[in-house]
């Protein structure tokens, strides 16, 4: 609950919302992040989606794309990483997606499993994970995976200011000056 404590209070420092989907975890890193007291402040939600055609419909991942790799796969993680962002209103994504056990899933071995985090001002970035164990140990260690992908990367975010995928409210007053017909996007006083 550490790594997930502290991601938390760098998100609640920003500003900044987190939303995660999961496959493999199947709930866990959302619990994780809300047994920290005060999740509420940043933490939008999850999205469960441990059945592939959920993949799809719920986080917008490419069909096509499940079909020919299967949920196993650095692509899905970042889709489902940026499904889920957009979904649940998010500044960041986490996703989870994996074979945990006890037999292979889409030709990938026991242990494969791929995170992803998706954020303002940056693509998407998936890291694979060759972990050993039962499903348990598997589940647990992705989680741990998970927290550290998107520590690196609020890391990496304070090192800029942060991006708002939304309009500043001054792009927001000139785009309604516009729409009123306010002449040429100037703002009246």
């Amino acid at each position: 609950m550490i790594a997930a404590a502290r991601v938390l209070r760098m998100l609640d420092e920003r500003g900044g919302t987190l939303a995660v989907a999961e496959s493999l975890t199947g709930g866990l890193l959302a619990a994780e992040l809300t047994g920290v007291p005060g999740a509420s402040r940043t933490f939008r939600g999850s999205v469960t989606a441990y059945a592939t055609e959920l993949k799809a419909r719920l986080l917008g991942v490419d069909a096509l794309l499940l079909a020919e790799r299967g949920a196993v796969d650095p692509e899905v993680a970042r889709a489902m990483a940026e499904g889920v962002r957009a979904a649940l209103g998010a500044d960041w994504g986490l996703a989870t997606t994996g074979v945990a056990g006890p037999d292979p899933q889409d030709g990938k071995p026991v242990g494969t499993v791929y995170v992803a985090v998706a954020g303002p001002g940056a693509p998407a970035r998936a890291r694979e994970l060759r972990l050993e164990g039962d499903r348990a140990a598997i589940r647990g260690a992705t989680v741990g995976a998970a927290l550290a992908l998107l520590e690196e990367a609020l890391e990496r975010a304070l090192e800029q200011p942060l991006v708002s995928d939304s309009r500043t409210s001054r792009e927001s007053a000139e785009a309604k000056d516009r729409e009123d017909g306010g002449g040429k996007g100037c703002l009246q006083p």
